[in-house]
This record gives C-alpha cells, structure tokens and sequence, in this order.
C-alpha cells in the first residue's frame, strides 16, 4: 500500500477495527519513510455480472442513480435513497456469494422502492419488467391495491387484538377492585363485631 504523502512503498499496520456491520476492515497505517499515518480500507469485493456477459464491481451509487430518476417529482430524500441502496447491498451480500446476476441487484430494488414510493415503484418497475401495454400498469396497480389492502386487514386484526387484550386488563382491574371493596367491607364488619356491636 503506497503511503498517499509520499508514495513509499512500505507501511506498518498500527490499528485494525470492522466497519459497515463486519463488511470491511479499516486499517489505521504508519509509513515507514514519512511517519505520516494514514487509514485504508478493505472490503470483500461483490461482482455484478451483466446481461452482456461482463463483471463490474456492485456500487451503491449506481444503484442511487438508477432509482433517482424514477423518483423524480416524488417526496422522496437522498438520505432515503441512500438507505435504500444500502439495504439492496445488505440483502444481496447475504446470500454468500461473490457473483450476482444484473436481475437479481434489479428485484432487490423493488421491495424497498415499492414500501418507500408506490409511484416511483411503478416507473422503475415499469422500464425493469418491460411494460409494454396498459394492461402491464393495470395488473401492477391491481396487486400494489391488493397488497394495501392485506395490510389494512392486519393492522386491524392486530389492533383488535390488543384492543380486546386492553379490555381484559380493563376487566381484570374491575373484578380487583371488587374483591378489595368486598374484603374491606368484611375486615370493617369483623372490627365492628370485635367491638361488641
């Protein structure tokens, strides 16, 4: 590693430390001509093999470009895009291997884009899928509604539930109190007694 001051060949490794989840390593080095110190970087690199036969190294920003131009005119951040790229990678890399296809780093996309951006969801999906009709967005649509609405039923279900389980607490406070109303009338009752009366 060329010592980025000046340009001496050898340097000595003073610090190592993980990054990025375990992703990479950061070196912290200290050239052995200058004494200068300087921090590297090593990352296992993913491959992308394209539809043309050729490999080039995964980048997020490419994926941050691509997705960017179906976002455009939409609420949606750079931090945002940022983050989505980074999930792609995550889920990508979690499948072990040193070579993904080109449409495998494309379906990786859709998930997130389609929970950030239905709209920018279906112009990526559009020109991903190859659309070539009205009937392609109409089915597109058609699920996006269907899937909205399997969420609402959840969400409702859910909240049911725990809306019933706050009702039994509800309950079960209500039956407590009872029986501590029920057990001070009895201890009165008793100190009563106890007094002759």
């Amino acid at each position: 590693m060329y010592c980025p001051y000046c340009r001496y060949s050898d340097s000595r490794v003073i610090d190592s430390r993980t990054a990025e989840d375990g992703a990479a390593i950061r070196r912290r080095r200290s050239c052995q001509e200058c004494g200068r110190r300087f921090t590297t970087q090593e990352t296992v690199i993913l491959m992308v093999a394209k539809r043309s036969g050729a490999t080039e190294p995964f980048n997020r920003d490419k994926i941050v470009r691509g997705v960017r131009r179906a976002c455009q005119g939409r609420p949606v951040t750079e931090d945002q895009l940022a983050i989505l790229a980074q999930r792609v990678e995550e889920v990508i890399r979690s499948r072990g291997l040193g070579e993904v296809p080109s449409q495998e780093v494309g379906l990786a996309i859709l998930g997130p884009l389609r929970q950030l951006d239905e709209v920018a969801y279906l112009r990526f999906a559009s020109v991903y899928r190859g659309f070539e009709s009205l009937a392609d967005f109409e089915a597109e649509i058609s699920s996006l509604r269907a899937a909205r609405e399997a969420a609402r039923e959840e969400a409702a279900r859910e909240s049911g539930s725990k809306r019933r389980g706050g009702d039994d607490d509800a309950t079960a406070q209500e039956h407590d109190s009872d029986w501590l109303a029920a057990d001070e009338m009895l201890v009165r009752g008793g100190a009563s007694n106890g007094n002759g009366t």
